[in-house]
């Protein structure tokens, strides 16, 4: 196997940070388009993930992605599957991400993994928690199913580009990830507000 060149390596990267997003809309979707863009020689896995492509993975995946979408357009079930979604998520970003990423030593290949991929499917997942949470209270879960259908459609979109055009999904995720922490820092500053003006 050839050494790849930095551009390619930079190209995986994206690929492997753009569905480790798409994690964070729903887990098994991009796992599942990157074992059949492998199977069809798409794009190349790494070594020790080529067992992502095989048709056994491709079955699991598939049943995965439908039970996943079925459980969260019913309400309640939706809010069983968040309690261990954004674990999952991080996992399965961090897999995504090292799955991608080759002719780099194996600590920063890791490192890159674990805090890009796994942290912003992570991210992306708390973010889609806090929405549906606020939904769940003001719609007492019936909005929740409108949710779900954007988590998909985002899960796709985001899966999709990672594998056409990596640098446009990149930026994609870039703006997500701004669009969150905004939102954090933001809530955060309100409750700070709302502290200091109650002890004055």
């Amino acid at each position: 196997m050839r050494k790849k060149l930095p551009m390619e390596i930079a190209l995986s990267i994206a690929v492997g940070i753009g569905l480790s997003a798409a994690c964070g809309f729903r887990i098994f979707v991009p796992l599942l388009a990157i074992a059949i863009a492998g199977h069809t020689g798409h794009i190349q896995l790494a070594p020790d993930f080529v067992w992502m492509q095989s048709p056994t993975a491709i079955t699991i995946f598939t049943t995965a992605v439908i039970v996943e979408i079925i459980a969260y357009f019913i309400p309640i079930v939706d809010n069983l599957f968040d309690t261990m979604a954004t674990t999952l998520a991080v996992i399965a970003g961090t897999i995504l991400t090292a799955s991608m990423v080759t002719d780099i030593s194996p600590v920063l290949r890791w490192t890159l993994a674990i805090i890009a991929g796994g942290g912003v499917a992570g991210l992306i997942q708390g973010g889609s928690l806090v929405t549906r949470a606020t939904s769940t209270v003001a719609t007492a879960g019936i909005g929740n199913i409108f949710i779900s259908f954007f988590e998909l459609a985002g899960a796709l979109l985001t899966s999709l580009l990672s594998l056409t055009v990596p640098f446009v999904a990149l930026a994609l995720v870039i703006l997500f990830v701004m669009i969150i922490l905004y939102r954090i820092i933001s809530k955060k500053r309100r409750k700070f507000t709302i502290s200091a003006d109650t002890l004055s």
